[in-house]
């Protein structure tokens, strides 16, 4: 992995203070390792904590948002460089092209709709880059039991698993992500596994 990470985080701090403060952790470590970071340029929530951290170390944070959201999700007014791009989908697309691996923290809908963008991409081959899982307080754990129920009734493969990283720990994570070796995926499509559809 390279020197360029995308996290995804909620626009607010959630329940729980760890969730900030392994978010303080992991930029931190960001801005130790001398890597840049890649977020949606929000000021506030857990977005703010970690683009508060790294830059308070020196470290580089470029921030990618909408046009017509600038106002309404606080931009961060002291970021390395903000990128406004013309909509959801192409923040998105901006986000991948600039990072070499992703992590999403603790979030709501739009984190998940971030992370699974990012996950079904990988999926079917978009992509090879590292994504992680920082379960802080086991906040991904219904995530990942809804993953291994679509396997369990075959909507899924069980190497899909293999696409994410997970720890609750940032600096294990990040370790984790260095050395990540992209998964032999098995067949999404079950019923063209022998090259021809099987009716039942």
């Amino acid at each position: 992995m390279s020197k360029s990470i995308c996290v995804y985080a909620g626009s607010n701090l959630g329940t729980d203070p760890e969730y900030a403060k392994k978010a303080a952790k992991l930029g931190e470590i960001i801005a130790r390792k001398g890597w840049r970071l890649v977020y949606g340029g929000s000021s506030i929530g857990l977005m703010g904590v970690i683009a508060d951290r790294v830059l308070s170390l020196g470290g580089k944070v470029i921030g990618v948002m909408p046009r017509g959201m600038i106002l309404g999700e606080m931009a961060h007014a002291g970021l390395t460089e903000l990128l406004e791009v013309d909509g959801m989908h192409a923040r998105k697309e901006k986000m991948n092209e600039l990072a070499d691996g992703f992590i999403a923290l603790p979030g709501g809908i739009g984190t998940f709709d971030e992370l699974f963008e990012i996950l079904c991409w990988a999926q079917i081959g978009l992509h090879h880059k590292p994504i992680g899982l920082l379960n802080a307080d086991g906040y991904f754990d219904p995530l990942i039991s809804l993953i291994q129920h679509s396997i369990d009734h075959q909507f899924a493969d069980q190497s899909n698993l293999n696409l994410l990283t997970v720890s609750s720990d940032p600096e294990l994570l990040l370790k984790k992500m260095e050395n990540y070796v992209p998964p032999k995926l098995g067949n999404k499509w079950r019923q063209l596994s022998k090259g021809t559809l099987e009716h039942k």
